[in-house]
């Protein structure tokens, strides 16, 4: 963990993502999603009712470079649930379209059946 306590970027990420049973790296706010990828992601949740925490990547680039670090993932943007990392807006949108998700969030104790 020597290199999450490196940057203050990772650091900040590490804790949002333990302290938060829903998180989404996101560009913009869910109330104003500032690309198409991060609206979808949005209104995926939205639509499941998931309570989440929406954060906002365009607001520090040392934040922005950090998330995809994080994960070795490359894209924004990225849904955590219970500290994992599940996706981006293309595996949320598939796992929306065939129910993985909906039971993943049940499962995971975010949202009731």
């Amino acid at each position: 963990m020597t290199e999450v306590a490196a940057s203050p970027a990772l650091e900040f990420i590490a804790k949002t993502v333990a302290e938060h049973p829903v998180v989404l790296f996101m560009k913009g706010v869910p109330d104003q999603p500032r690309c198409g990828f991060s609206s979808v992601a949005v209104q995926i949740l939205d639509h499941l009712g998931v309570e989440f925490v929406g954060v906002d990547v365009l607001q520090d680039d040392e934040l922005r470079q950090g998330i995809k670090t994080f994960t070795d993932w490359p894209t924004i943007p990225q849904l955590y649930v219970k500290g994992e990392f599940v996706g981006g807006s293309d595996i949320v949108r598939e796992m929306f379209q065939s129910g993985e998700l909906k039971s993943f969030l049940i499962e995971q104790g975010v949202i009731s059946a």
